[in-house]
């Protein structure tokens, strides 16, 4: 009985996302076009995530580990652990005042509706590729120069063993940040790996706790700055999971 409360609550989530997409979709493809107005289509990203992150039934605490604060006249590149597709939802409703831009795989670019605007609003990415792999660093410079922020999720997917508790952290937004000078704000995020797994038979609503960690000022050797990232999220998983 579980299991089919599980797969109801699963198909709802592509019916909320398929209905959200067609509304929403819109207006963000159309402003999507002049980057002046990508501002005006991240509101409606907005409120796509709220709809989708709430509409199944999720909420989130915000616990500062830092007192350092974010700075709404700045661009970062955001960082967290990824356990969930939820983990796409939380930074666009956690950072109103910086319009963010992912980098993502270019496999999504093969789903519905949701691909053609994804490619339009995302730095896709071909893991397979060398050259498209290093070109996201000037497709991500170039966004933030018009004033976005970037949000990278470093471990570059989620792992398929679950027991895992955070994968190595690839160089790009260590890279990117050193290269451009930009600070890396640091998020961990506990509890969707229990209540929105990428398993479709396992879940249920709940409240996700979501750890600022703080920023780290960017610097001219990259392999420190992803050691401090990744040191700081495993010790907040390690802490807080339990």
């Amino acid at each position: 009985m579980a299991k089919i409360l599980n797969y109801l609550w699963r198909f709802w989530l592509i019916l909320l996302a398929f209905v959200l997409t067609i509304t929403l979709g819109i207006p963000v493809y159309i402003l999507s076009f002049n980057k002046k107005h990508y501002k005006y289509a991240y509101k409606f990203i907005r409120i796509w995530c709220f709809g989708l992150f709430y509409g199944m039934g999720l909420r989130y605490e915000l616990i500062k580990l830092s007192d350092q604060k974010i700075d709404k006249n700045k661009q970062y590149v955001f960082i967290s652990n990824h356990t969930s597709i939820m983990d796409i939802m939380l930074p666009c409703i956690l950072f109103p005042d910086h319009p963010l831009c992912f980098v993502g795989k270019k496999e999504l670019v093969k789903i519905p509706i949701f691909g053609t605007i994804y490619k339009r609003i995302c730095v896709m990415v071909d893991r397979s590729s060398p050259r498209s792999r290093a070109d996201v660093y000037r497709r991500c410079a170039e966004k933030m120069e018009e004033g976005n922020s970037i949000v990278i999720f470093p471990e570059g997917g989620v792992p398929d063993d679950t027991s895992v508790i955070l994968d190595d952290f690839k160089d790009g937004a260590f890279t990117l940040a050193s290269k451009h000078h930009s600070p890396i704000a640091v998020y961990t995020f506990v509890g969707l790996k229990d209540i929105f797994p990428f398993d479709n038979s396992k879940g249920r609503p709940g409240k996700v706790r979501v750890y600022f960690n703080g920023i780290i000022e960017p610097s001219d050797i990259p392999k420190n700055l992803k050691t401090e990232a990744f040191d700081e999220i495993k010790k907040t998983l390690l802490e807080r999971c339990i």
